[in-house]
């Protein structure tokens, strides 16, 4: 998994390619979350990730709880495979997907 970061102001642009699971996660929350401070609209773009587990999930769900709280999130092209686990997850009640 590969995490690139572009920061404009209090814009942060977050691009994932790869796998997000229970072995990358760890890695992708140490980058993600420390970095969502002060940033009032995150984009997290998931045009190269290739397969999300829960342990991805949950890092999401924890920058969507934090964002909230400062600002906007959204998550942008997202494949089909992926976009389905949001659906059978609920996730797509409650994230902005673009």
């Amino acid at each position: 998994m590969d995490v690139n970061m572009t920061q404009e102001g209090t814009r942060l642009i977050v691009t994932v390619t790869g796998r997000l699971n229970t072995g990358t996660a760890p890695d992708f929350e140490n980058k993600l979350i420390p970095a969502i401070d002060g940033i009032t609209e995150l984009i997290i773009d998931f045009a190269g990730l290739d397969y999300i587990s829960s342990a991805g999930l949950r890092i999401v769900l924890t920058a969507q709880k934090k964002m909230n709280r400062q600002g906007t999130m959204v998550i942008r092209n997202v494949k089909p495979e992926i976009y389905e686990v949001f659906e059978m997850t609920g996730f797509v009640d409650f994230l902005t997907i673009e």
